[in-house]
């Protein structure tokens, strides 16, 4: 009886140790020290689908151009906690009232803002998931998460979709101004090496605050707002729509495409078996919230196991393939061999789209059907602030509210507001 009385007192003593320990400090390059807050988040975080995210990087294949662009979506996740945490710190400091409940919420919903990226993010979105947002995927894992953690999460779920009565708390995590955008500027200029996108996070966060529970800026933060603003604007053009990176993207996507059209035609490729389940199915939005041909168990199982190993691995036996196209654009991806690519103002006239495919179709020894994934193009445009979204709103010293673009005169320029899009077309180097 003694040793049973002794056995369950160094148990207890344990566990107290245990979850004294889940408060952990995790070294960051940009920020320096990030604390977890709370025993739920420590959880959290040591969940397998938010350990999965160590294996996705951030910006896919931006290391083909910047060699430096390593960081995973995993950093980004915990980056932009941290700042939601020093976000909420300085409202309360400035007399809003924040429940402790509401504090670790807001920082659940951040954390776990990005639980639904998938490999490569939008180059899946736009193959072998169709119809189906990242955001979408991150709300549907963290419904799962909710039943595991027994409920836990139900406010977190509320801020997360913006249906929460006090919007300042959805406001910080998905508008024109949130922690997700302050992060990535930050965290893709340090990595990538590109300066001009670094943003003074600590100086925004430290100018918001709260009227009528809407998220505003004081007015001292306006030069501060204005160079997020531009940051913004030249990382788009510098880092993510590098003429590198759509080459790089692209071509992803087209062995994407490929491999899922011959799985699709009963073609048995290799690919490991979570890519495996999504090349040889239609998973749809419908899919994840409604039992049909699969269970919304059985989706998450299969997603959870998904990372960008899987692909790069697949990608290089594909290019050992039978199939001419699947082969040659894998093996392309492998070694770096990307297409040309040529920007402009104005879409691509269709009689050099056909030109193109022709001589590609000749010099690949493709059939003509299959050209369009040798020639293809398409368009990509870059907007650092939208008039048309719920504006960010600026905290005069008066006391009254003002939208940005009617306090700042920089907003009214068309380098910020408008929409700058621009077309691509894009071929083998070859077909020059």
């Amino acid at each position: 009886m003694l040793h049973i009385k002794f056995i369950f007192l160094y148990a207890n003593i344990f566990n107290v140790a245990y979850k004294t320990n889940k408060r952990k400090i995790i070294n960051d390059p940009v920020y320096g020290f990030i604390n977890i807050p709370s025993d739920l988040i420590f959880d959290l975080i040591e969940h397998p689908w938010f350990q999965r995210l160590r294996n996705i990087k951030q910006l896919g294949l931006t290391s083909f151009v910047y060699p430096g662009a390593n960081h995973t979506r995993f950093q980004h996740c915990l980056g932009a906690m941290h700042l939601m945490d020093i976000a909420v710190k300085t409202l309360k400091n400035k007399g809003t009232k924040i429940s402790s409940d509401e504090e670790e919420a807001v920082l659940c919903a951040i954390l776990l803002h990005d639980a639904g990226h998938g490999p490569f993010s939008h180059s899946l979105e736009r193959t072998i998931i169709n119809g189906i947002t990242h955001e979408d995927l991150s709300l549907f894992l963290m419904q799962m998460l909710n039943r595991e953690f027994k409920g836990r999460l139900d406010l977190a779920i509320e801020i997360f979709k913006g249906t929460y009565e006090r919007r300042f708390f959805h406001e910080l995590i998905a508008s024109q101004l949130d922690m997700d955008r302050l992060d990535y500027l930050r965290r893709d200029s340090f990595f990538t090496g590109v300066i001009e996108g670094s943003v003074g996070s600590d100086r925004i966060i430290q100018m918001l605050n709260v009227v009528d529970d809407s998220l505003v800026i004081d007015e001292k933060g306006i030069y501060s707002l204005e160079k997020f603003l531009i940051a913004r604007r030249l990382m788009y053009w510098q880092v993510y729509m590098h003429k590198a990176v759509i080459a790089s993207e692209t071509l992803l996507v087209k062995v994407l495409n490929r491999a899922k059209e011959l799985a699709l035609k009963g073609t048995d490729i290799y690919a490991t078996p979570a890519l495996k389940f999504f090349l040889n199915n239609r998973i749809g939005p419908d899919d994840l919230f409604r039992e049909g041909m699969f269970s919304p168990g059985i989706i998450a199982f299969q997603f959870t196991r998904l990372d960008d190993t899987d692909v790069l691995v697949s990608s290089k036996y594909w290019a050992d393939e039978s199939d001419t196209v699947l082969s040659d654009l894998s093996a392309r991806l492998m070694r770096r061999d990307l297409f040309a690519v040529e920007l402009q103002d104005e879409p691509f006239a269709a009689e050099r789209i056909d030109q193109l495919r022709s001589l590609a179709a000749e010099q690949m020894g493709i059939s003509p059907e299959t050209s369009d994934y040798y020639v293809f193009t398409s368009s990509i445009s870059n907007l650092a602030y939208t008039l048309e979204s719920p504006e960010i709103k600026i905290l005069l010293k008066s006391g009254k509210t003002d939208d940005i673009s009617v306090v700042s005169n920089m907003c009214d320029n068309r380098f910020i507001s408008e929409r700058d899009t621009k077309y691509f077309l894009s071929y083998p180097k070859e077909c020059r």
